[in-house]
This record gives C-alpha cells, structure tokens and sequence, in this order.
C-alpha cells in the first residue's frame, strides 16, 4: 500500500501542535476491529475496511484516531492528565473525497476541570485553522449529547424509546422518523405464528429455541450476526416499543427542543426559558454547559457560535460536548470533535477517565488554503 502525498498545510499542523505543548504519538494502521464496531457507532461501522489475522481475530484498517489513541494511553499505563496529539492516514469509505486520507488532531484525557478541557478543545481547533487558513473566516457549531439526553429523560418516554432517540441523536431525519412512529404507533406485523404466540404467552426459552433452530436451519452464524438471546431481545422490545404512543403536547415539547438555533452566547437564557416553560427539570445538564459556555468566552467570541440543539455527531462515543468547524458559508467540516467520558473504561480503563479531543480533516484544509492562494492571486 503506497502513502498519499502528505498535505503541504501538515508541517503548518506540526508547528502549531508544538506550540500547543501536546505529545504526538502514532498508532499501527492496523486496528483490531471489536472497538470500533461495538464503539463507534453505525455510520462509522459501515465504512470500515476490515480484514482478519491468520487465526481468524477480525482486523481494520485505521478508520479514526481516537479509538486508538486512548487504547495506546491505557496500555502504556501514562498517567493523566495527558494530551496527545496525532497526525496520519485513516481508512474510510467517503460519501465525497478520497478513501485513504490525512486527519490531524489532539486527544485531551484525564482533565478534571471538564469546562475548561471542553473549551480549550473548541479553541484549540480554531486556533490551529486560523493559523493554516488567516483569511478564512469560520463558522462554530456546538451541540450537547448531554443535554438531549436529559431532555427525553425528563419527558417521560420509555427507556426503550429513550434509547432510541439518543442513538438516532445528530441524524435529523431519523429523529423525525422516530417522533413521527412515537406519535403515531403501529403494530407489529409479519412475524410467523411461532414467534407471536412465543411474544403473546413471554415464554422467552421457546422463543429462544426457536429463533436457534431456524438459524441453525437455515445456515446463519452466530459470529457474524446477532446471537438468539440477542434477537429475542431485540422482538420483545420492537412489540412493547409500537404500543407506546407519545402525547401531542410532549410531542411538541421535543421538536420544540430541537429546533432551538441560538448564538452560544445566548443558549443558556434560551435552555433555561425552554426548561422553565416546559416544567422540565434539566439543571443536573445545565449547570456543566453554562460553565463551559463562561470558559469558551474567556478565549472565544461566543457570539459568532452556533448552539443548534438538534446537532450531533455520527459516533457513539459521545457524552457531552459535540462541535464542527467549517468555513464560512460552506458545508464541508475541517474539524469536529467532542467529549467521549465512557469510552476509556469501555475499552478497559481500570478507572473513569474524562475526554475531549477533536480531529482535523486535511485534504479539506488544503483545498480551502489553495482556494485562498487562487482568490488572492485574481
């Protein structure tokens, strides 16, 4: 496999990297795979170049950079808190652009002040774009995993369904789609006999052993799909979830959430009049995101970022903070990022370790820097 040209704005990527007193570190390009599939999330996982070793452990080429970093930072056994900073190729399949491609970025662990870590992540990436990109004017959007989640939990809703909209959380359309089935259930239709009567009566083992012997008949693996545990799960909760039917004003409480669109500046006036409005009680959210609102401004103009309620990022990993950067006026993303708390004990941290960190899409970069070049030289 040959290396693509490296980006000429990387040694600019270096450079600030320096200034920002990171540690740089690599990762091997090749990544076992279980991470990432049980980690990273859907829209991830199906872009994933995967291979296997010679004893049949499933292996993938480098889709991202921060699963492995904090894999790297749990096997040395480095103390924190600890910043890292990365730059390399990753693998993945692109809806536009190249498969193989530079990202750059720094992955910020163990902080304890969460505010300052978050806003120093959002500054950060500004501060390296600028550096790349003078003349560039950019356009921050922020959202907050947290606080939807702390929305539809103060709703009410079934944890099942709470499960499914903070899955769906970041996909607009999908969100809509599960409002949309929220408010207008349907029963579920074409399952065999064998398997509604098994639902009817909850008798779970028959439902189990039925499920294993039409796998086993029919030629399905358990290693490459979901086991019958898993799917017999997976049926009862699908029944139970289609008669739960979601109330008009409740319905209307959550798109009304959503559709918030504020200058940062203002996002905390604007949650607490929801929330007040709304008899919702979401301070255990609120507090945490007022005071990374009063660190960022200490560094940033708050009043030129967006907070968009309804913004998420594709990757399950995230708990809090989610932002991207791109250009003024344009939509592709030069940097994106947010708060991943869970992820290091998920991928076996022997304690709670909290994370932020954000990641830099290079060839995007360089194109809007010869952009740049092109505009001046007219």
């Amino acid at each position: 496999m040959s290396a693509i040209d490296l980006p000429g704005c990387a040694a600019d990527m270096l450079s600030a990297f320096q200034s920002l007193g990171v540690t740089r570190v690599d990762t091997p390009v090749i990544q076992p795979a279980e991470p990432f599939l049980d980690m990273a999330g859907e829209d991830l996982r199906r872009r994933i170049f995967m291979t296997q070793s010679e004893t049949g452990k499933a292996l993938c080429l480098r889709p991202e950079f921060t699963i492995p970093v904090c894999l790297r930072h749990i096997e040395t056994a480095t103390g924190t808190p600890k910043r890292y900073a990365y730059l390399g190729q990753v693998f993945r399949q692109r809806r536009g652009g190249a498969n193989e491609f530079y990202q750059a970025g720094i992955e910020d662990l163990g902080e304890s002040d969460v505010a300052r870590a978050d806003a120093r992540a959002v500054s950060d990436a500004m501060v390296i774009l600028q550096s790349v990109l003078p003349t560039t004017q950019l356009q921050v959007t922020v959202g907050d995993q947290a606080m939807f989640e702390a929305v539809v939990a103060a709703c009410g809703l079934a944890p099942g369904w709470q499960k499914r909209l903070i899955h769906a959380f970041g996909n607009v359309a999908q969100l809509e789609q599960l409002l949309e089935k929220l408010a207008h259930p349907q029963a579920v239709t074409g399952l065999e006999e064998e398997v509604e009567a098994y639902l009817s009566s909850n008798d779970d083992a028959g439902l189990i052993a039925h499920i294993d012997e039409r796998m086993e008949a029919t030629g399905y693996s358990t290693n490459a799909s979901r086991s019958p545990v898993e799917i017999a799960a997976r049926l009862k909760e699908k029944r139970e979830l289609a008669r739960v039917a979601l109330d008009a004003p409740t319905l209307t409480l959550l798109r009304t959430f959503l559709s918030l669109d504020v200058p940062l500046s203002g996002a905390v006036d604007a949650l607490t009049r929801f929330a007040d409005e709304a008899g919702l009680n979401i301070g255990a959210a609120l507090t945490p995101f007022a005071a990374r609102v009063d660190a960022l401004a200490q560094t940033v103009d708050v009043t030129a970022i967006r907070y968009r309620a309804a913004f998420g990022r594709p990757l399950d990993y995230y708990t809090g903070l989610v932002f991207e950067i791109t250009a003024l006026g344009q939509t592709a993303v030069l940097a994106g990022g947010g708060r991943f708390d869970r992820l290091m004990t998920l991928l076996g941290a022997t304690h709670t370790i909290p994370a932020v960190g954000f990641a830099l899409w290079l060839d995007r970069i360089e194109q809007a820097r010869q952009r740049n070049e092109q505009a001046r030289g007219q």
